[in-house]
């Protein structure tokens, strides 16, 4: 059973959720604090398999109860849970990036908890929380266009046989839990002429993958944006699916277009990279590199086990250890349609000795 500890300034919704999670025999509500002050003070001398927190609460809120943890060492699985999240991407953006793991739109008022399937989303996601591979928030250094400059020496040498691949390729990533945070020490280290579009499916609600996008890019030299409905994919420029939607790229010349459906979630997920993925099929690309990365359940398997039916394609899943969580990677290495298993400060230089780079800025 996993010992949970809830972070909450309001008595109800603590007990609200306390409900929740103790109505499943996986969980159980070992510690309750009422601000960031609180639970560092717990903090200091108790450790939990997980941590659902507030964000806006009084005296220590969790994105400075987060800070202090970094500050001082102290390593948490975290799951932020705050109704600030839906409207406070860059609130929840910061929270991943100081080390939360996920996190969850809590309703607003706690008796809307029982509606839109809240309870089943909140253990599910508390689950794989509970399951991450715990590393420690301490020392948060967010990554620069500095540390990129120092860190790419390897690009050159991995340039050299880059230049010489020819033909039409596409790059698209599957990733969840633990993404945005993954995503840093990926996109930033592709270079701008990238012989290839990269399309990223990261599992967001509607809202958030604008801001997402936003953020890759200031640290990358690539081009990173929210994927617009109708754009044709170009070379040298990465889109992140838009949250709550599913994309499917048609098929536009030798390349693609985007195209957005507002059909079901698929496996509990919308946007679905195995929706993605089966779009896939028909299009004009000679090869399509597939990349899985970090994230709970097996979305992406099925998509790259039929793509692979129709088109050439080479799939990379990120390796078990250096995973946050290692669903989605292990799901596709279990089903035998991995190529290249690669530690995650590696996907970047694979991608481009995979796709290429432009000759002559084209």
């Amino acid at each position: 059973m996993k010992k949970i500890l809830l972070v909450d300034d309001s008595a109800l919704m603590r007990r609200v959720l306390s409900d929740i999670i103790n109505s499943d025999k996986r969980f159980h509500i070992e510690k309750e604090a009422k601000n960031g002050l609180e639970a560092l003070e717990i903090l200091r001398t108790e450790t939990f398999d997980g941590v659902v927190l507030d964000v806006n609460m009084p005296k220590m809120d969790g994105i400075e109860l987060l800070r202090a943890l970094a500050s001082e060492g102290i390593s948490a699985r975290i799951l932020m849970a705050s109704t600030l999240t839906m409207d406070g991407a860059k609130v929840t953006l910061d929270a991943l990036e100081l080390g939360a793991l996920d996190f969850i739109h809590k309703p607003e008022w706690s008796y809307k908890c029982k509606e839109n399937n809240f309870d089943k989303e909140l253990l599910d996601t508390l689950y794989a929380v509970c399951n991450a591979k715990l590393k420690s928030v301490a020392k948060v250094k967010p990554v620069t266009r500095r540390t990129i400059e120092i860190q790419t020496g390897v690009e050159q040498l991995v340039r050299k046989k880059a230049a010489s691949i020819t033909g039409n390729r596409l790059v698209a990533i599957a990733i969840s839990t633990g993404g945005p945070k993954s995503l840093q020490s990926v996109i930033p280290f592709l270079p701008e002429d990238l012989n290839a579009p990269v399309v990223i499916v990261q599992h967001m609600p509607v809202g958030f993958t604008e801001s997402l996008a936003q953020r890759m890019d200031a640290i990358s030299r690539i081009a990173v944006s929210e994927a617009k409905e109708g754009e044709v994919l170009e070379n040298g420029h990465v889109y992140i699916a838009r949250g709550g939607q599913h994309l499917k790229l048609v098929k536009s010349g030798r390349g693609s277009r985007v195209h957005y459906s507002d059909e079901p979630p698929r496996e509990g997920v919308k946007p679905s990279a195995n929706y993605m993925y089966e779009s896939l099929s028909d299009s004009g690309y000679d090869e399509i590199i597939c990349v899985v990365m970090t994230g709970m359940g097996s979305d992406g398997t099925e998509g790259i086990r039929n793509l692979k039916l129709n088109k050439k394609v080479y799939c990379i899943s990120q390796e078990k250890n250096s995973c946050i969580v290692y669903g989605m990677p292990k799901a596709a290495d279990k089903a035998g349609i991995t190529d290249e298993s690669v530690e995650l400060g590696n996907i970047a230089q694979e991608i481009i000795l995979h796709v290429g780079v432009m000759q002559n800025g084209c």
